[in-house]
This record gives C-alpha cells, sequence and structure tokens, in this order.
C-alpha cells in the first residue's frame, strides 16, 4: 500500500471527523478505494470505533434511477441506521465519472426529494468528503494517473493549522460584513446580503481538502447577473457557461452553453433550488489547477463560488430563514482578471489577491 494512503486515512480520522473509542462510523467508499477502506479500518481499531463499511457503485445507482423512473419513497431503514450514527467517512473515486450520465435529470431529482431526510440526518453527524485518486478522474483532469495520485494527496496533507489562520484573516471580514458584491468581467455584478449569518472557516474537516471561508446569503437579498465560467460536472454530465439572474433571491432567468436542460431540471427540483444556499471563497493555494471536480477547484485561491439549493444550518444566524432545498450545487466564478470581492463597499480581492497578501495594492 501506498504509505500516502495511511496518511490521508490518519488525517481523515484524526483531524476531520476526530474519532474516539467507542463511535459508531460509516465508511462509504467506492470499491476502487478499498486501499482506504483497509487503512481507516485500522485507524478504527487503533482506537476503538465501530465501524462499517458501505460500498457505493456508480453503475448500481445508475440501473436503479434508470429502473425506477420517477417515483421515490424515503428509504426509512437507511434512515434509521443512520440515525445511529455518529460520524461518517466519504470518498469519492469511482472508475468512470460519467457512469450516470444517461439518468434522466427528472428521476435525478425525484430521487434527491425523496432521499432529503436521509441527508439531512447524515449532515447532521461529523463528517468528511474527500477523494481517492483513481485513473477515471485523473483522466477528466487531463492528467496521469500518478501525477493525479501526487495532486491529490499533496492538497490533502497540508498544513491545517496554519491554513485556518491564513484564512481566519477572510473569514473574520466575513462574518462583521452586511453585504457582499461580486464583480467579474463584463457579465457579473452580483450583491447579497450576508448580515447576521455566520462566516464558516473549512481547514480541512467535513471537506479534505479543505480551504475556503463560506456563508450563506440572507435568503431574498440576492440581485443581479452572473456567469460561472468555470464548468462543472454533475450527475456525470458537464454543464458549461451557467448564466443566472437573480431577483429579490430567486432565478428568474438561466442559461448554459451545455447541457442547458440539466441545469433547468435542477433549478426545478424544488421551491429551494433556484436561490442561493452559499457563498465560498476559495484560499487553497496548493490547489492550482482545475480537474473538473468541485471538492478541489471550489477551494481554488482566485475563485468564489455560489451553490444554487440547500444552505448549511449552521452558517445561517436565528433571525434569518435557512434555505431548505434537496440540491446543493455549486458553481464557480474566476476572480483571476477584472474582477473584484467587496464586503461593504470594501475591496477585499482584487485579480484573486487578498487584501491581506502581498501584491494587493498592484493586483
Amino acid at each position: 500500500m501506498d504509505p500516502r494512503i495511511r496518511e490521508h486515512a490518519a488525517t481523515i480520522v484524526d483531524h476531520a471527523v476526530d474519532l474516539a473509542a467507542g463511535d459508531r462510523v460509516v465508511i462509504q467508499l467506492p470499491p476502487e478505494a478499498e486501499d482506504l477502506a483497509v487503512a481507516l479500518y485500522e485507524q478504527c481499531g487503533d482506537i476503538g470505533a465501530i465501524p462499517v463499511w458501505l460500498t457505493h457503485s456508480d453503475r448500481a445507482s445508475r440501473a436503479y434511477l434508470r429502473a425506477a423512473g420517477e417515483e421515490y419513497e424515503t428509504p426509512d431503514h437507511q434512515l434509521a441506521f443512520y440515525e445511529e450514527t455518529d460520524a461518517f467517512i466519504i470518498a469519492r473515486g469511482g472508475a468512470n465519472v460519467t457512469e450516470t450520465s444517461d439518468v434522466p435529470p427528472a428521476n435525478n431529482a425525484a430521487f434527491k426529494r425523496a432521499y432529503k431526510p436521509v441527508q439531512e440526518e447524515r449532515l447532521s453527524k461529523r463528517w468528511c468528503l474527500t477523494q481517492y485518486p483513481t485513473s477515471g478522474h485523473a483522466q477528466l483532469a487531463g492528467m496521469s494517473t500518478e501525477a493525479y495520485q501526487d495532486f491529490v494527496w499533496d492538497a490533502v496533507s497540508l498544513d491545517w493549522d496554519a491554513q485556518r489562520e491564513f484564512q481566519a484573516q477572510m473569514a473574520d471580514r466575513l462574518e462583521d460584513a452586511d453585504e457582499v458584491r461580486i464583480v467579474a468581467g463584463d457579465e457579473t455584478d452580483l450583491t447579497l446580503s450576508v448580515a447576521g449569518n455566520h462566516a464558516l472557516n473549512d481547514y480541512g474537516e467535513k471537506n479534505l481538502p479543505g480551504g475556503e471561508v463560506f456563508t450563506a446569503p440572507v435568503v431574498d437579498s440576492v440581485d443581479g447577473e452572473v456567469h460561472f465560467d468555470m464548468p462543472l460536472y454533475r450527475q456525470g454530465r458537464e454543464i458549461r457557461d451557467v448564466r443566472l439572474t437573480f431577483e429579490a433571491g430567486e432565478v428568474v432567468a438561466h442559461s448554459a452553453g451545455r447541457n442547458e436542460e440539466l441545469l433547468t431540471e435542477i433549478l426545478d427540483t424544488d421551491d429551494g433550488a433556484n436561490r442561493l444556499g452559499e457563498l465560498g471563497i476559495g484560499m487553497n493555494r496548493a490547489i492550482d489547477q482545475f480537474t473538473y471536480n468541485m471538492l478541489f477547484d471550489e477551494k481554488m485561491g482566485e475563485t468564489v463560488h455560489l451553490a444554487v439549493g440547500a444552505a448549511y444550518p449552521e452558517t445561517v444566524g436565528d433571525d434569518n430563514a435557512t434555505n431548505e432545498s434537496a440540491e446543493h450545487v455549486d458553481m464557480i466564478v474566476d476572480m483571476s482578471e477584472n474582477a473584484r470581492l467587496e464586503f461593504d463597499g470594501e475591496v477585499v480581492q482584487r485579480n484573486g489577491t487578498f487584501v491581506f497578501e502581498d501584491g494587493f495594492a498592484d493586483a
């Protein structure tokens, strides 16, 4: 076994989910990540945690979703299982990243609505989402398998204490802000309120790798237009050149250069899917290559991402409403050129450089 796999497992167990003796932990991994499962089981055995490995198969998911159509019931047996679980460890890493590309979007949307109570239960526990480097994801990133392995394991093995301190400089500013404005190029000028909501500092806990500061917009506050000029993969398909127009928090117009029908299905999933649930600011300078993997891409230090759909409850203040949805779809704006991020009228990032970094004055 590559020793970096055991290092990855140790970071997950000790840093991300902080497992302790007696913790009941679900480890959800694809078959390709068996080595990581072995390393995690070793870690659990050492500390006295109680693991269960659930194998996730994109092929099986595809078969089920295509066969079942648009009628689903909430899997109460899975919900009951999750209610008895203390922590979740989930890794992506299937062999074929486009395995579910021929599942009708309406089927996916219907399944997500039925599965929402299970998802909410899982998110209420300690959890970590990470990546196991496979040849399928390497191919999507345009990298050799070996180079992609290096990329993934370098990204998850940062000095997370130092990263937390670096990101705290932005988290503190966002916590104190009321209004955020995002301006990029000729097609993005968006304002939103974050007043009363909380800024969280993601330094490799729930997401591994970490590397962002994020919050929730006040639900009805989003106005303006945004062009997401970086593509994303969703349900095994590429969505490219997304453009959204917001009025009073709601998407009133949308388009995409590729797979617009999938974008439409996402926005129509439920009432919350056409509103924003997250504003995130990428701050991980170690992730400097776009790989078509949102777990990494949204952390790049010259990006801002916005998610339509569910807000994370811990980012929402007591006096504000929480946007609820079965969806949560992140999309990225490149902030490296002709762009600025403002908090209450003050520029905190210009052309990808933060106000507290060297070179800001010249950016």
